[in-house]
């Protein structure tokens, strides 16, 4: 039986509602919002837009449990974070050191998620992505308000890069009021923008310079941190939202240049009626839970749901179903042993003769315990032994991890890591920088440190650009 998935998307100027089952498009409606109800993303009126979304769950009967809903994207930050392979219990606390170390939003005023990657032996990669508090908060609030139960929360940059199919793609879905561009290389988007468009001009054609310069600008910024495989022309350019409904316009937003431009194309079938360029989001959301795998696809692989544990819905308790049963059961069980009790009485005085002829087993048998005793004593102190030697290898790893995170925390930019090689009391790190300064600056942070009693300068070498530097560092 296919699976039906309700997806919500409140925008600044409309609020959309896409109903599916399967892959098959059931309902949809989309319904205005007066300007300043929502502001950037940010719900300003939650009690009128509460309303407006009862009314469009109304309208359609659409049910209002189990909905995915979409933030706007505004605000958002996204990262790929890479840190060394370490033991699964550490790696959250790993994670939100990280995050608080590259986001530049304190980590108090935002609800970030996260998504283990694939990644090379010794390694772990990461997937992190941050929301602002306000923005999911309010979201929340006025869907209670309006009787919706939200189950799943993505953001609709990471909804668009959903939809495309392709191993290498620039998607821009630019609209009114906001602009968004996504650079997705191997199922990973690893670029993404959200920027306001000038409110100070009336139609689209004049945002057209705006948006060429902002395509050109991420485009240079992607490929001046990957130089070994740049983005050019032979990449697909996938265009949504107003833009998509001007190709004449194309060319001009990508700066002229010689690209492949199309409108992004939708994995549906669309029914009579239905414009899937104005339900994008909604269909992105729709395949978190209805994409199928499938050998050669090349749709985005971050799937995780940024709903804040706090606003989850409460789980299925088979306990709290299964203990009235329990009970019952346990309340018979014990009244049938009751009536076998009184029904083995008068087996008692059988069963009393057979007693003397047991008490001698078990003399002979307590003799042999005495003997499987001692045995026990032996394996209990070698366990001992074993777990001694165990707690200490335990510390032994917790010490070289944080020499490891002190190390990386005090690298300058721009300092990238060759190899680190920890033998206990020394520290081999081998690196490259961009100058000899920065180098030895990074090399007197080493030593200011109070985990480090002493660095080396042992090998410095390279032209203009590009330093190899090995450090010895003595704890």
């Amino acid at each position: 039986m296919a699976k039906r998935v309700t997806t919500l998307f409140i925008r600044d100027d409309s609020i959309n509602l896409l109903v599916m089952k399967g892959e098959q498009v059931q309902k949809w409606a989309s319904l205005p919002l007066e300007p300043g109800l929502v502001s950037q993303g940010l719900i300003v009126d939650e009690e009128q837009v509460a309303d407006k979304v009862k009314q469009i769950f109304k309208e359609t009967g659409a049910k209002t449990h189990k909905v995915i809903i979409a933030l706007s994207g505004h605000d958002s930050l996204y990262r790929v974070i890479s840190l060394p392979e370490l033991p699964e219990a550490v790696l959250p606390e790993a994670i939100k050191r990280e995050a608080k170390r590259t986001i530049p939003t304190p980590l108090e005023e935002v609800y970030f998620s996260y998504q283990y990657l694939p990644a090379p032996k010794g390694e772990s990669r990461v997937f992190l992505a941050t929301f602002p508090r306000n923005l999911v908060d309010a979201m929340v609030r006025t869907l209670r308000q309006a009787g919706v139960k939200p189950h799943i929360m993505d953001s609709a940059p990471l909804a668009l890069c959903r939809i495309a199919d392709e191993p290498r793609a620039i998607i821009v879905n630019a609209r009114l009021d906001h602009l968004d561009i996504i650079v997705l290389t191997d199922r990973l988007p690893q670029v993404i923008r959200r920027l306001s468009l000038p409110t100070e001009t009336e139609s689209f054609e004049e945002r057209l310079p705006f948006i060429a310069e902002e395509f050109n600008r991420t485009v240079a910024f992607y490929n001046s941190s990957h130089v070994e495989k740049p983005l050019d022309t032979t990449v697909p350019v996938l265009v949504c939202g107003d833009l998509a409904e001007e190709p004449e316009t194309w060319q001009s937003a990508v700066g002229g240049a010689d690209y492949s431009v199309a409108a992004l194309p939708s994995p549906l079938e669309p029914p009579e009626g239905f414009n899937p360029n104005e339900f994008m989001v909604n269909i992105g959301l729709a395949l978190k839970e209805l994409l199928p795998e499938k050998e050669g696809a090349n749709f985005s692989i971050v799937n995780f749901n940024a709903l804040p544990e706090a606003y989850l819905p409460e789980r299925f308790s088979i306990v709290r179903v299964l203990l009235p049963v329990v009970t019952i059961i346990g309340t018979g069980l014990i009244i049938f042993a009751i009536i076998l009790i009184l029904y083995n009485r008068t087996e008692i005085a059988t069963l009393r003769s057979q007693v003397t002829t047991v008490e001698t087993s078990v003399t002979e048998l307590q003799g042999e315990t005495s003997g499987l005793r001692a045995q026990i004593n032996s394996a209990e102190a070698t366990a001992d032994a074993l777990n001694a030697k165990f707690v200490t290898m335990e510390r032994g790893r917790a010490r070289i991890y944080l020499d490891l995170s002190e190390i990386e925390d005090l690298a300058r930019e721009n300092v990238s890591f060759r190899e680190i090689v920890h033998t206990g009391s020394s520290i081999t790190v081998k690196g490259t920088a961009p100058n000899v300064g920065l180098i030895y600056s990074y090399a007197r942070d080493l030593r200011d440190s109070p985990r480090f009693s002493k660095v080396w300068v042992s090998f410095v070498y390279g032209s203009s650009g590009s330093f190899n530097f090995d450090f010895s560092v003595i704890k």
